[in-house]
């Protein structure tokens, strides 16, 4: 099998490594508009199943000669990038998993996946770590109840690095985008958009992480679990919000900095999101620097044995463990497990379903068994309501 890695940030490059010591790979280009991070992990895990281009994934001419006569390509580009990607793939034969949906691929979800199907091809949508091993999770802890009507993801991160406010261990564009647009919860066949940032609660997650506040935002498991697993009448997710950065967030959206609309500014065009964004480190420039750890949880509500039921599943990883195993943070190794799960069940076989597969689809057993293999075992807690 040839893969191409789009996208060498702190996610692809964690899903390459790990892909690389398969024995159903034998080719791997890992491919970005900026090289030099690939070029880094080659001199460090030396292999000669890699090979570094330079390509900008916005042209559409470049990804069609990138992915002549390859079988997959693993997408970690920011949601933006992902129907594009979707689309060359299509055009070029070849499957494709990634790590997030966007709000594009949301819009288009039923004709992207008329179009994989139609062309006899799989795509493995959403796949990281949340979403992705946070579904896996929540349908586990499903199958052992007797039902269930409840399903909840909550994402708890403590990320520090001496001087600074606060520290964004993932796409800043992505991070951006979340804490400033409208939140999506379900209830009852129904989805309500709360506004961005609307409620802090504390969520005491389990240690060493402990309480932290959280949010709803925008995110995919929120749309994933009720339309693929049934049952359920309430789902959404909540993620932990440093409060510098929910006050910088605000801030920035009521002065329109959250914006992907272009403006002018002295005759050149520039979206306001992206000068934030480009103010921000990028997650690959403080690796080795952060400290803490990043913990998912599945919390899910039904009944057992004729009781009311919580059960709770959740992994947990230290940015300084993930960092000796990957040169990564914690989020960008559980996100690149993730993907790298994934895209192994798609190349030995065990999917085979065409068109759009979500991680609900995926074989749930496999995956959780799966996780200890990278020092990521899955917990498990239970409390009668």
């Amino acid at each position: 099998m040839r893969l191409v890695q789009l996208g060498c940030g702190i996610t692809g490059l964690v899903c390459a490594e790990l892909l690389e010591s398969n024995e159903d790979v034998n080719e791997i280009v890992l491919a970005d508009i900026d090289p030099d991070p690939a070029k880094e992990m080659t001199k460090r895990v030396k292999s000669d199943k890699f090979s570094v281009t330079q390509v900008d994934a916005r042209d559409r001419q470049a990804l069609r000669k990138l992915f002549r006569g390859k079988d997959l390509v693993v997408c970690a580009l920011p949601g933006e990038l992902n129907v594009p990607v979707m689309e060359a793939a299509i055009s070029s034969g070849l499957n494709y998993l990634d790590f997030s949906m966007s709000n594009e691929s949301i819009k288009h979800f039923v004709k992207i996946h008329r179009m994989f199907k139609d062309a006899d091809l799989t795509a493995i949508h959403a796949m990281g770590c949340d979403s992705g091993l946070s579904d896996i999770m929540a349908k586990h802890a499903i199958g052992k109840l007797d039902s269930a009507t409840e399903a909840y993801i909550r994402d708890g991160e403590i990320s520090k690095i001496d001087g600074r406010d606060f520290v964004i261990t993932w796409s800043p564009l992505e991070m951006m985008e979340e804490v400033t647009t409208p939140a999506p919860i379900f209830r009852h066949g129904e989805f309500i958009h709360l506004p961005p940032l609307h409620k802090r609660e504390i969520y005491n997650f389990p240690e060493p992480v402990g309480p932290l506040p959280v949010y709803n935002t925008n995110h995919e498991e929120t749309r994933l679990m009720p339309r693929f697993i049934r049952g359920l009448e309430k789902a959404d997710f909540k993620i932990s919000v440093n409060d510098n950065l929910a006050a910088a967030a605000n801030m920035l959206r009521k002065l329109g900095m959250h914006s992907f609309e272009p403006v002018d500014v002295d005759g050149v065009r520039v979206r306001p999101i992206d000068v934030v964004t480009a103010l921000i480190p990028r997650p690959i420039e403080t690796i080795g620097k952060v400290k803490g750890y990043s913990c998912i949880v599945a919390e899910v509500i039904g009944m057992r044995d004729g009781k009311k039921t919580m059960l709770k599943e959740w992994i947990i990883m230290s940015h300084e463990r993930a960092y000796e195993l990957c040169r990564s943070n914690a989020v960008g190794y559980l996100v690149g497990v993730g993907g790298a799960i994934g895209a192994e069940l798609l190349l030995s076989g065990k999917v085979r379903q065409r068109g759009i597969v979500a991680p609900e689809h995926l074989p749930t057993d496999y995956v959780i068994d799966r996780l200890p293999d990278f020092e990521i075992p899955v917990h498990e807690e239970t409390t009668l309501l």
